[in-house]
């Protein structure tokens, strides 16, 4: 095995110490401090025109990409991709300890100082873990590629192909960063004479369950649609309650339904992903008064491994005409007791299930009011993204909203779209040649590595989290991505991805990540042994095998 832990763990602790918090100035620094360490290397102060720092398009702020490539010593066009990104979360779950938590020492001295959890306390006594926001997703996967990347710089000879590091920017939110490099790989690929045949990434992994031993490597990846629902109530005055309908009630409906429920898990190859869970739920009423909301609104995060846009939205209309029954159902049967307590007539309104998706609807509205309409829902598009930083999802409830002040008619009703990016699922293709050639690599690389590793490491299909990896390949058709096109509002105008620059590239892609725990939480941490030395090399091995075979 080839030395990598003092180089990427240094590097590992230096990357840490610059903030990036996703959507701050401190991403764009990020971008910096990693084209100048790259800058120091010889190879691009000889070549200095495969490095590139790349500004972001169809972004509302300032940030960068990094893209650098090594050529190897062969006359050959294959390249592999090492992909992985720069930005993190927040540091607002550390609470009293935020102001450490990019300072991995100071952080460690704080925690064995304070009564925290024992088994931490336990990994961080041991000298194998280091904690800090970014280090385990993802700096020290970036450490991992930077110090390969300086590995074959210098030994041109081991690198019978050639390699292309992509740093993004933007992973953790809209994925700003990969769109906008998509082109960009492909540019080089046409200027360099290059022929992609895979991708790694080196984002965080964990164990899969409490007291799991192994370590993971990871063929493809999950997908995630946010399916969302705009409720349309009666509202009324608190005081004559049954005289409206509480759209809050439908979506309570709605997410008892779908809430931690394994019925919607999706499985593919004996791999199952989690259920769905709400990740916003609100009616919309702007200030208190005694009213009920007449609109409410709701979004939940959904997970897919064999489901395609258009699948997850025929089931979420099943589902959201079973909640909107349900609700109605209570809502009469609660009236009746009221007044069989009062002794009050019992006349409860008619109240009819309606859901619509946004692309039933919106086509209803064309079918009605013709181009009058066509006109302004694109008037409206086009200011609202005059707004300051608008959020996606909060630009599509708009749209939305719009499209039910053209066409609604004051009676309840469900509106289903998407509201934020689709993060495809990338699915192992047996028939290709290049997922067979990155899979025997994969097999083999392990079959060398595995005897100085003392956890299993194990080689699923679908990486869990959501990543950069859904944005090299594509298992969806036309058709489903229309339906998702369909019937995202933002489509277009404040969001849409390069699909065909996708196809094209179109590359099988593997996770060989940094092992840790609590990623996205104040405990987050890596483990040292096998993130800083045998992840490098296990990336090394496949980059060996790949041009061998």
């Amino acid at each position: 095995m080839i030395n990598f832990y003092d180089e990427v763990f240094g590097l590992t602790k230096r990357l840490v110490q610059q903030p990036s918090v996703v959507g701050t100035i401190d991403e764009r620094n990020m971008a910096h401090l990693l084209y100048d360490l790259l800058t120091e290397l010889p190879y691009f102060q000889e070549n200095p025109t495969h490095l590139q720092k790349m500004r972001t398009k169809r972004d509302d702020r300032e940030r960068y990409n990094i893209l650098a490539l090594v050529k190897g010593s062969s006359t050959t066009a294959e390249t592999v991709i090492l992909l992985s990104h720069m930005d993190t979360v927040g540091v607002e779950d550390y609470g009293k300890w935020k102001r450490f938590a990019f300072s991995p020492d100071d952080l460690k001295e704080e925690w064995l100082k304070h009564p925290i959890p024992e088994h931490i306390k336990e990994e961080i006594r041991s000298d194998n873990w280091l904690n800090g926001r970014g280090v385990l997703d993802m700096k020290s996967g970036i450490a991992s590629h930077i110090a390969l990347l300086r590995h074959f710089s210098e030994n041109p000879h081991e690198l019978k192909g050639n390699l292309l590091v992509v740093i993004t920017c933007d992973e953790e939110n809209n994925h700003a960063g990969i769109l906008t490099a998509l082109k960009k790989i492909k540019q080089i690929a046409k200027k360099e004479h290059l022929h992609y045949i895979a991708a790694i990434t080196s984002d965080y992994t964990s164990p899969r369950f409490l007291g799991d031993q192994a370590r993971y490597i990871y063929l493809g990846t999950v997908g995630k649609l946010l399916p969302t629902f705009f409720a349309v109530g009666k509202e009324t005055h608190a005081g004559q309650l049954f005289e409206g309908f509480d759209p809050n009630l439908i979506l309570s409906e709605l997410t008892r339904r779908l809430n931690y429920n394994a019925n919607f898990c999706d499985e593919m190859d004996g791999e199952v992903t989690l259920p769905p869970v709400s990740l916003k739920q609100t009616d919309l009423k702007k200030q208190y008064d005694v009213q009920t909301p007449q609109t409410a609104f709701a979004y939940y995060n959904f997970f897919v491994n064999r489901r395609s846009p258009k699948d997850v939205l025929n089931l979420m209309k099943k589902v959201a005409i079973e909640a909107f029954e349900s609700a109605i159902e209570i809502y009469y049967k609660r009236f009746q007791q009221y007044s069989q307590l009062t002794g009050f007539s019992y006349e409860p309104p008619q109240i009819v299930p309606r859901v619509f998706t946004y692309q039933e609807f919106y086509q209803k509205c064309v079918r009605e009011m013709g181009e009058e309409f066509e006109e302004g829902m694109l008037r409206y598009s086009i200011n609202l993204l005059h707004e300051d930083q608008i959020d996606i999802r909060e630009y599509s409830r708009k749209m939305v909203e719009e499209l039910w002040r053209w066409g609604g008619d004051g009676e309840p009703a469900i509106i289903l779209f998407y509201s934020s990016p689709y993060i495809p699922r990338v699915v192992v293709n047996q028939h290709d040649e290049k997922w067979n050639r990155l899979t025997l690599a994969i097999e083999k690389a392990v079959e060398v590595l595995q005897p100085h590793n003392p956890q299993p490491i194990h080689v699923r299909k679908f990486y869990p989290y959501l990543s950069d990896m859904s944005f090299v390949a594509i298992s969806d058709g036309e058709k489903d991505i229309k339906a998702f096109e369909k019937n995202m509002p933002a489509w277009g105008r404040k969001y849409q991805y390069d699909v065909e620059s996708i196809r094209i590239l179109n590359v099988p892609v593997i996770n060989i990540g940094p092992f840790g725990k609590d990623a996205h939480k104040q405990w987050e941490r890596v483990e040292l042994s096998y993130s800083m030395q045998m992840v490098p090399n296990l990336i090394y091995q496949v980059i060996q095998q790949l041009f061998h075979s």
